[in-house]
């Protein structure tokens, strides 16, 4: 199998899919790409057996077959390589020869036969959607998912949609970030499924900030998202997602509207000083006046004074101050509303030109 392609036509499709290669893997040929070729096209495969990603390359090629190729060395030869050089490749046996210019590189194979796939998805829904309307949705939400919490079903993105909308939540038992978005779509009963942590981060990284469709399968088992010369597939996490609608508190209580840059700021100053490991900070809430305060175990302490309209009780309720600057960094809105009906209840934070968006973050004990 012999073939040349241009250095920047491999380059893009190798790193689309580099992120599913595992760099300890159980399988040897896991830490391979698959290679197939036709007479039109170039297809580059990886996974790590609970994602694949899938690049094709469309272009006149002069030879069929298939091979596997070390992924990683594959990629940092092509990065080593001059803009807009020649790539020749040629397989006999269990070598591959990788020849640009005056560069010749030797690389161990394994075949075809050797390299898993995933199990076939059977659909059950399907909707298009805008790239940039289902990367919104999980930049806004994603960072509210758990980390290794033995709730496994916690360690994912929600999705769900149905009604002619499409929900993301991801919550980690301390707070909650909940976002919708209506679609094109008519499936009357919802669909719920869970997409794990490392499946939401590759997709994100594939997704463009452009209205160019993506065509989203929703299996029993997975969920496969197609563009044009891209296709993601990943496993699900198998468990029942809590009930998000008991979290979220009703729009009412006691309300700041605060410029989000000067919160965030005020945020920023007070967290230097709270406890590395807890990250908690005292919000006191008086007449026109939003007072924040943080202490460590130094006994050193932070005391933050921010003027604001505000004519509701007094109220005094602890925070993690990360939680909150997650928030406020996930907008670019000039303004954020905070909701909290008394010390012992969770803060909902909302951004009024962004209704959609909704972030629930429970309370401290300090």
């Amino acid at each position: 199998m012999k073939f040349k392609i241009l250095r920047e036509d491999l380059l893009t499709p190798l790193q689309h899919v580099i992120g599913a290669v595992e760099k300890r893997q159980t399988l040897p040929a896991l830490a391979n790409v698959l290679i197939k070729l036709n007479e039109n096209q170039l297809t580059i495969t990886a996974t790590d057996l609970e994602i694949e990603m899938v690049s094709v390359i469309r272009q006149m090629m002069d030879a069929t077959g298939e091979i596997t190729l070390p992924a990683r060395k594959l990629l940092d030869i092509c990065k080593s390589l001059p803009d807009e050089s020649m790539i020749n490749i040629s397989v006999d046996g269990d070598k591959a020869t990788i020849q640009s210019g005056r560069s010749r590189f030797t690389l161990a194979t394994l075949p075809a036969s050797d390299f898993p796939s995933l199990d076939e998805i059977s659909s059950v829904h399907e909707f298009t959607i805008p790239q940039a309307t289902l990367r919104s949705l999980m930049e806004k939400t994603a960072f509210s998912m758990a980390q290794q919490d033995v709730r496994y079903y916690l360690n994912g993105l929600m999705l769900e949609v149905g009604g002619g909308i499409l929900r993301a939540v991801a919550t980690d038992g301390h707070r909650l970030a909940y976002c919708e978005k209506n679609i094109d779509d008519d499936l009357i009963d919802s669909k719920q499924v869970i997409i794990p942590r490392k499946g939401v981060g590759e997709l994100l990284r594939l997704l463009a900030d452009s209205d160019d469709e993506i065509k989203v399968i929703l299996g029993n088992n997975h969920i496969q998202c197609e563009m044009s010369d891209q296709r993601f597939t990943s496993k699900l996490i198998d468990g029942r997602f809590p009930d998000y609608t008991r979290v979220i508190p009703a729009e009412e209580g006691n309300t700041v509207i605060i410029e989000r840059e000067m919160l965030k700021q005020a945020l920023a100053r007070t967290s230097i000083l709270s406890n590395e490991k807890y990250r908690g900070i005292r919000i006191i809430l008086g007449p026109n006046l939003l007072k924040l305060q943080a202490q460590n175990p130094d006994q050193e302490e932070a005391d933050v004074e921010v003027e604001i309209d505000y004519d509701g009780h007094p109220l005094e309720v602890g925070f993690n101050v990360n939680y909150m600057l997650e928030v406020l960094n996930t907008s670019k809105n000039d303004v954020v509303r905070m909701i909290i009906k008394d010390a012992n209840s969770s803060c909902l934070m909302q951004f009024p030109d962004d209704e959609e968006c909704k972030y629930v973050i429970m309370p401290m004990r300090l």
